[in-house]
């Protein structure tokens, strides 16, 4: 019963984040005066249909995407309102709308998550333990984190992830104490220490100003993580047994939503937001290798012949569909292992 849970609570989040990315696109075709012929969520076969004045609204058999079909976006047309016919300007504005409405969601629900909480965590240490191995290092209480190992740290977050991925556990940071900025060329940590870290962060009251700060550091600490998860897979610091598709997150969704509702809402906030920054990769297929095109044309005044961008579009389409089923292959393997 419970991996049927999984299962709902896993398209749920999806059905969700492919709505917000779609609707990005949509409104933005429609402000920007161009004809969409079809907007759809899901692929596949269509389950159903509604004819409005100008689109038809679908939703198809399989949750794994959806697309808005605009006039004029698969090769020229002669109607002035034709994606293909609007200046470069505007159809990079369009193509980049569903990714930005991903990070605005994820944005709107980490505001709401903090809403919620009495206050807002800061990178200001309230306390370090005096035997723990950081107090050792130099760490002192009153000590403002702003970065370890050269990369700023923006939340709480962003901290326990370097820490998390430093495989020496030994890292630099730049503190702020009292009011001057100090370098700590070798920070030590141990975090399978049953006793953590040996720190605790400040909190600050809650404000409007404060809420609205903390939730777009939050997302920038999130939208990051893509990249250095990149850089990661590259220097083969990650490996690509460390990589889920749909089945592995099935099991983080099951494993998040036990722990309660609201970890579950972050999640959201989460996977909403890599969504959005993985789709602007520069990616054939992508929305990403599409602005990439663009750009090009901007920059050249000239567009690259349509068959061409078309041959490239396949390959990369082909090479996100042999990923993922490897990647789901993987999970399945992962699955049976335990």
């Amino acid at each position: 019963m419970q991996i049927f849970v999984n299962i709902l609570l896993t398209l749920l989040i999806f059905i969700v984040i492919i709505l917000i990315h779609e609707f990005g696109h949509f409104i933005t075709a429609k402000l920007c005066g161009v004809k969409v012929n079809e907007f759809a969520i899901g692929m596949g076969p269509t389950l159903f249909r509604k004819k409005g004045k100008e689109t038809t609204y679908s939703v198809r058999a399989f949750p794994i995407g959806g697309f808005v079909s605009m006039e004029g976006e698969e090769g020229p047309s002669d109607d002035e309102r034709a994606f293909s016919n609007q200046n470069v300007w505007k159809r990079i504005l369009i193509i980049c709308a569903g990714a930005i409405m991903n990070v605005v969601l994820g944005f709107l629900v980490l505001v709401g998550m903090t809403m919620s909480q009495s206050s807002i965590v800061t990178n200001t240490l309230a306390e370090v333990r005096p035997d723990s191995l950081m107090a050792q290092s130099g760490l002192q209480a009153g000590d403002t984190i702003l970065k370890v190992n050269g990369r700023t740290m923006f939340v709480t977050g962003d901290i326990s992830y370097e820490l998390m991925r430093d495989p020496d556990q030994n890292v630099s940071m730049v503190v702020r104490r009292d009011g001057e900025k100090i370098t700590l060329d070798s920070v030590r940590y141990n975090t399978k220490n049953d006793g953590g870290l040996g720190i605790k962060v400040q909190a600050v009251e809650k404000t409007f100003l404060g809420v609205v700060t903390y939730s777009a550091k939050y997302t920038v600490c999130i939208a990051r993580l893509i990249w250095v998860s990149l850089v990661d897979l590259v220097t083969g610091q990650a490996s690509f047994n460390d990589l889920s598709g749909p089945v592995g997150m099935t099991q983080v969704v099951g494993e998040v939503a036990r722990v309660g509702w609201p970890n579950l809402i972050l999640l959201l906030a989460f996977i909403t937001i890599n969504v959005g920054i993985f789709n602007l990769l520069p990616i054939p297929a992508l929305d990403g290798g599409r602005l990439l095109f663009l750009l090009v044309e901007a920059i050249r005044g000239k567009a690259i012949k349509p068959e061409y961008e078309g041959y490239i579009h396949m390959a990369g389409f082909i090479a996100v569909i042999l990923l993922m089923i490897a990647v789901t292959f993987n999970d399945i393997l992962k699955l049976f292992k335990g």
